[in-house]
């Protein structure tokens, strides 16, 4: 291993990485250089073993305090992933049927049409609850009770199984409440106690107070005048009754940096963490289920949640095409449209994992035995991923010996 200490534009990079992905380590460098990075940290899991760990960059680019080798962020829907690996450790021990319906475990659920979605409905983003008509109490999305509630008496956007569109925050109560029915625990206690403590991994879903020195705060993306906007913006911003203005802007005023938030169990898009804690999620996920002497999932589960269960031509809430598994993104190649470049997420066939807002990601790739974990506090433009974030997992491919992504994902 080569140990790492960079001067950058911005603070300095320090970690250490495997000569053979130094290209990766020099992509992250250039990253800081060229491409606006503020404060950020990427892991590598390969085959079992951490061959990459770097940060860089500032925790509060005002007081240039360093990010540090501990310093955690939000990184927003990659939490989704770590929502729905805790309803697969359920499903996978027998603790809950994927094809059974939401009602045998959560019964108040089945109101307003919702009394034949499926478990499976809810994890691939079918269900038709993307977003809340009646607006959201202030501070609600800290109050995992009154948004329950919220859910049970929400009628479906759409016939729940016919079409999917993005459960941007929502995701996390409609999933997180199946693991509180079923295993009597709150999410954020459930993914601490079965996958986060085991492995050893610093992720949270909600953060206790001791850890809040630690915790970077997000810069907002601030778009150039005369942008083009997407159709999900356009949407956004004109037409407050849609689905995508619901599901952005019905917040309650959310304020995703405040102790409140990170105090609260989101799993929607609060969870707190950064890249060898997102790359330590996934490694076990890209190995068989296991890693070291922990055992989360049998091989032949991860085949099962690790496939395409929905895709589409225009996702409901995005209004791009999309790719899901069972509570994870699959790779979206849209560089065929006109904002491609920050409407897709190239990764290789077989992997799975989630983008969080701003440009985040953490996915497994078993093909290659890859766990990988990247995250950052300046967000980024675009619905999955930007440059920063792409150019890493490109970097990565191409060190494993991936030729070219042609054909929507990344192939030797």
């Amino acid at each position: 291993m080569n140990s790492i200490s960079v001067a950058t534009a911005t603070g300095t990079v320090n970690g250490f990485c495997d000569p053979k992905f130094d290209a990766v380590a020099e992509e992250f460098i250039r990253n800081f250089d060229q491409r606006g990075e503020q404060g950020a940290s990427l892991s590598l899991n390969v085959e079992g073993q951490t061959l990459v760990d770097l940060w860089g960059g500032y925790q509060d680019p005002v007081s240039k305090t360093p990010w540090q080798q501990d310093t955690l962020s939000i990184v927003f829907s990659c939490t989704k992933a770590a929502t729905a690996l805790c309803a697969h450790h359920l499903i996978d021990s027998g603790q809950m049927d994927l094809d059974a319906l939401v009602t045998d475990y959560w019964p108040t659920f089945g109101q307003q049409g919702k009394e034949a979605i499926t478990v499976r409905m809810m994890l691939n983003h079918s269900a038709g609850l993307p977003a809340f008509r009646e607006p959201v109490k202030k501070g609600g999305y800290n109050d995992w009770d009154y948004m329950v509630s919220r859910l049970e008496a929400e009628a479906p956007f759409w016939k729940p199984g016919t079409r999917n569109g993005y459960h941007m925050i929502s995701f996390g109560w409609t999933v997180g409440e199946l693991v509180r029915r079923v295993s009597g625990l709150s999410l954020g206690s459930y993914f601490k106690t079965h996958i986060a403590e085991p492995l050893g991994l610093d992720f949270w879903i909600g953060l206790p107070e001791e850890h809040e020195a630690r915790c970077a705060h997000m810069i907002g993306y601030k778009p150039a005048a005369g942008e083009v906007q997407s159709a999900f913006t356009q949407a956004l911003l004109t037409d407050p009754q849609s689905i995508q203005h619901l599901s952005f802007l019905n917040s309650g005023g959310h304020q995703h940096d405040s102790r409140e938030a990170h105090a609260a169990e989101i799993g929607g898009g609060g969870g707190i963490a950064n890249g060898r804690a997102l790359a330590g999620m996934f490694a076990p996920l890209a190995n068989g289920g296991a890693l070291g002497a922990v055992k989360l999932l049998s091989r032949t589960h991860i085949d099962r949640m690790a496939a395409v269960s929905m895709a589409t031509m225009e996702d409901a809430t995005l209004l791009i095409p999309t790719r899901f598994a069972l509570g994870f993104m699959k790779s979206m190649d849209n560089r065929h449209r006109p904002m491609g470049a920050i409407e897709s997420a190239i990764l290789g066939d077989h992997a799975f994992g989630h983008v969080g807002a701003g440009g985040s990601i953490g996915f497994a790739d078993p093909d290659c035995q890859l766990g990988f974990g990247y995250s950052m506090t300046q967000m980024g433009a675009g619905l999955l991923l930007n440059p920063r974030g792409q150019s890493l997992v490109d970097a990565a491919y191409q060190v494993l010996g991936y030729k070219h992504c042609d054909a929507g994902y990344w192939s030797k």
